[in-house]
């Protein structure tokens, strides 16, 4: 299933005036949900075609040829695929976006003995899955991702995994949470790596700054918002 959004963004018409006067853009984030687990899949892309493609959860063909068809449908051109973390249900569809789009996989490099050892916790959880592919470049808290008119800002924020990261359009106002923050609910800790002290921080100290009207893309289920998990979230009263 997928459901498209637009967000507004803004870039300089530098046809009439680089400094006064703007254009105002669209970014548009398309969501599918994928396999058993529920894992809700990302494309963003805005009025340049170009996107990105954030955990592929794709772990059927059917689910294969949705993503790739909504790509080819658009004519976008996927500049990057990125990881919010390493857990099996969230990296399904790795190998096949990697050689489906030939661009490059990034994640946090905290999150690799996730990615070494993949086969072994899916299977733990019955599921069957091959090694997945190396990550081709890892990020940082704090680096900047551009792609297109549009830039999503890295924010690591451990504690689900140890790698586990938020994408920040702040031009658009949304977060692209992963397993970090759900509707009424945070990410579970009982992982190896998991750490409810540094989620819990982390959340506070980097999510709950951001303006409360930003709208939060969990990793899994509905959206929330900022203010309302601040407000409302029994986690972190």
């Amino acid at each position: 299933m997928a459901h498209s959004f637009l967000y507004p963004c803004w870039e300089a018409n530098n046809n009439i005036n680089k400094n006064l006067n703007w254009l105002k853009l669209m970014v548009r984030l398309e969501k599918f949900v994928f396999n058993e687990l529920g894992v809700n899949s990302f494309i963003i892309y805005d009025q340049t075609k170009e996107c990105v493609v954030i955990d592929p959860g794709c772990n059927a063909e059917e689910e294969q040829q949705q993503l790739a068809g909504f790509i080819t449908e658009h004519n976008l051109k996927p500049l990057y695929i990125i990881n919010t973390h390493g857990h099996f249900d969230h990296i399904f569809g790795n190998a096949w976006a990697k050689k489906t789009f030939t661009c490059p996989l990034v994640m946090h490099l905290d999150d690799m003995p996730l990615i070494q050892h993949a086969d072994k916790y899916a299977g733990i959880f019955g599921f069957t899955m091959a090694l997945p592919p190396i990550p081709d470049a890892f990020l940082h808290d704090g680096e900047i991702i551009n792609f297109g008119s549009s830039v999503l800002s890295v924010i690591h924020v451990p504690g689900h995994s140890p790698g586990s990261i938020c994408l920040y359009a702040k031009e658009g106002g949304f977060l692209i949470g992963g397993d970090v923050l759900f509707s009424n609910s945070i990410g579970r800790t009982d992982l190896p790596g998991g750490n409810f002290q540094l989620l819990i921080r982390g959340i506070r100290e980097k999510l709950l700054v951001l303006p409360e009207n930003t709208v939060v893309w969990p990793g899994h289920g509905p959206k929330t918002t900022i203010g309302y998990e601040h407000d409302a979230n029994p986690f972190l009263k």
